[in-house]
């Protein structure tokens, strides 16, 4: 099977009208996104000659097409905005958070799999890189971030009725919990789901970032799909444990940012194993289908995470291990993970 970066290579054939370099050498591929139904690629153009832009559409078409075997879609933006005869874009209608330069979810197919024990060490990891960060907490019905990053308080509003964000570890913070009673459940309908996920996005003071970070519910239902609709997402991080049977739950989650046009930012394996006092590494749920799946669909390996007692005890206690610990081997994972994700955000 056909890859991203088998695509990549294929279009470097494709030259710029009247030019003897490629695509690739002008930098206007903006990204390549592949489903099981297809591969779509994106341009980025400064000219809005037809003949130019059909010479293009025509080249990607043919050679992605040899390499994949599957239907090709290419979208093209020119300075007068898409070119025409592409369909449009059901989630272009977005807004940026002002400030915020990257908004990633941390998403997953199913729930069990340590999603949001990722996201919070993920976070504090970026800040201990000195990177401004934030984390918004959208699993309206199970929110579990004030816990695992020992936050109580409510937040405070402003002059203009906005939210201020709690700061713990040098990372902002907000979710519902904060606005709930200990214990008090959540019984809401998908509308409200919907609109307090975009006050959480527009209505809180979040400032100046470099990263928010995005803990979405398991599943493919209304919140990640207000998520995709209200802002422009730099990309998704996909969390599975090693066994097929999340294996196969998170190729849906991943069908579902590829439907909504998200960019895979790369798979994490959590739970990958676990090393007795004596040394012995034992896979309780398996071994490698975190990586296996990255492999399949052409997606970056970020890394996996054994199963450490620390990682448990400081979600626990509202101090993630990245923070009690960041010499443990527990931490070292986080690190490594929060590298490749730097390097891919950054390229």
């Amino acid at each position: 099977m056909a890859t991203v970066e088998d695509v990549r290579k294929a279009l470097e054939s494709v030259k710029y009208p009247g030019y003897s370099r490629s695509i690739i050498s002008f930098n206007i591929v903006k990204d390549i996104r592949m489903t099981d139904a297809g591969t779509e690629v994106e341009l980025q153009l400064t000219t809005d000659k037809e003949e130019v832009v059909t010479a293009l559409r025509n080249g990607v078409e043919r050679v992605v097409g040899e390499v994949t075997g599957k239907p090709v879609q290419v979208r093209i933006t020119t300075p007068r905005g898409p070119a025409p005869g592409q369909a449009a874009d059901p989630f272009a209608q977005k807004t940026s958070i002002p400030g915020v330069k990257n908004v990633i979810a941390i998403a997953s197919g199913k729930g069990g799999v340590g999603k949001s024990t990722i996201a919070v060490n993920l976070a504090c990891e970026l800040a201990r890189k000195g990177r401004k960060v934030g984390l918004l907490d959208c699993d309206i019905y199970g929110p579990s971030i004030p816990l695992m990053m020992g936050v109580k308080t409510q937040p405070e509003v402003d002059a203009e009725e906005r939210l201020i964000p709690p700061v713990q570890y040098d990372v902002k913070l907000m979710s519902i919990g904060f606005l709930l009673e200990e214990g008090s459940p959540v019984i809401w309908r998908g509308p409200l789901i919907m609109k307090a996920i975009q006050q959480f996005l527009m209505y809180v003071v979040w400032g100046e970032l470099d990263y928010l970070l995005v803990d979405l519910p398991p599943g493919t239902g209304d919140a990640q799909l207000s998520l995709c609709q209200t802002v422009p997402l730099t990309g998704g991080v996909v969390v599975t444990t090693p066994q097929e049977a999340s294996i196969g739950v998170v190729r849906r989650g991943i069908g579902m940012l590829e439907q909504v046009q998200v960019p895979i930012l790369g798979i994490v394996e959590n739970m990958s194993g676990f090393t007795t006092p004596d040394g012995q590494r034992v896979n309780i749920f398996g071994e490698g289908g975190g990586k296996a799946e990255a492999e399949r669909k052409g997606y970056t390996f970020l890394g996996d995470v054994p199963l450490f007692v620390n990682i448990r005890v400081g979600g626990d206690q509202g101090v993630p291990v990245v923070v009690s610990s960041p010499e443990s081997d527990a931490a070292k994972c986080f690190a490594g993970i929060v590298d490749k994700l730097i390097q891919k955000v950054e390229k």
